[in-house]
């Protein structure tokens, strides 16, 4: 995940944000495009588009059949770009994510054929069926914006996001994903089952969609600078000192658990790096520009703790066995954590 901050320093932050406020509508009927489409699912795709916005990666878990595959889709039909799905596979190999050279015979030269991953929007289905090899190339494009093939280095587009899912249920035959490249995606996102009003609106568009009586057209899609100058606009959002502290220390208290006198002493083995840190204010920012907001609240961060932290937080073996998991640590982490 790319975190490096991409305003323009000879621009004032009003400017910036001026310039942004016409894009809030934009955001608006993307978000109210994707929804049409899937139903129940609220902050999935709040958090899909919170990752377009924050420039950072999705792993989505969920049992099959909630939308995951379905919501992302809906993303990438409307914004500007192109779109893959890969279904990770135990057989899969490096060179059919990333690509492979070419021997061209007429003139004894290689020539580099691009993979999958050269693709704006990335469905990396099942990601955790996927061997070491390959989640190596993945770690690498999503950390370094590259892929590295022999001696050869290739850029990826500026537009790269990847959503990964994995299904919590069923685990045999699965590669549990490395600390390293859980730490790259942004977000972990746990979608559940959608209740019965859900289900029953579910249930029409199904038919309506199986009649063909989906809309045609949907608009226009949103442009790929609109991102960019989006993305420019939350870094310049109001974040108060006592509001900056509370979010730091958020993620300085898994490290060390003294700090809240050893209420949380023997929870955990690891805490979360400063990636963590850098991945919540981005997507605080981004959760208040999407509310309308040109300032972060406390709320923003209390929102998205759970789903910046989970993956990063290490359990200890004590707490385990005691059937705690990190949902319920950083449940407790905010409870303990005095609020501005």
């Amino acid at each position: 995940m790319s975190l490096t901050q991409i305003t323009d320093p000879g621009k004032h932050p009003a400017a910036t944000l001026a310039e942004a406020e016409a894009l809030r509508p934009d955001f608006a009927r993307l978000r109210e495009r994707v929804e049409r489409h899937i139903l129940g699912q609220p902050g999935l795709v709040e958090r899909l588009l919170i990752a377009l916005l924050a420039d950072g990666h999705l792993l989505v878990e969920g049992a099959p059949g909630l939308a995951k595959t379905k919501a992302v889709k809906a993303l990438a039909a409307g914004l500007e770009g192109d779109f893959h799905r890969i279904q990770f596979t135990p057989d899969l190999l490096p060179a059919d994510l990333t690509g492979t050279e070419i021997y061209r015979p007429q003139d004894g030269s290689f020539r580099f054929d691009k993979g999958p991953i050269f693709h704006n929007l990335l469905l990396a289905d099942e990601v955790n069926r996927a061997p070491a090899k390959v989640q190596s190339a993945l770690l690498e494009a999503m950390g370094e914006r590259q892929v590295t093939v022999g001696r050869e280095t290739y850029r990826l587009p500026a537009l790269f996001l990847v959503m990964a899912t994995q299904n919590p249920i069923e685990q045999e035959g699965t590669y549990p994903l490395p600390e390293a490249q859980l730490d790259r995606f942004l977000l972990q996102v746990r979608v559940d089952y959608p209740d019965l009003a859900a289900e029953k609106a579910i249930l029409r568009l199904n038919r309506e969609e199986a009649r063909g009586a989906e809309e045609a057209r949907e608009g226009p899609r949103l442009s790929q600078s609109a991102i960019f100058s989006a993305r420019r606009a939350i870094l310049d959002l109001y974040l108060s000192p006592d509001v900056e502290d509370y979010l730091v220390n958020l993620v300085l208290v898994t490290r060390d658990s003294q700090a809240l006198g050893g209420a949380l002493n023997g929870w955990l083995r690891f805490g979360a790096s400063p990636r963590a840190t850098l991945a919540l204010d981005r997507c605080a920012r981004a959760r208040a520009w999407l509310a309308g907001r040109d300032y972060v609240s406390p709320e923003d961060i209390q929102d998205l703790a759970p789903d910046v932290l989970r993956h990063r937080v290490l359990l200890s073996y004590e707490a385990e066995a005691e059937g705690r998991d990190a949902d319920e640590f950083v449940r407790e982490l905010l409870a303990l954590v005095p609020v501005p």
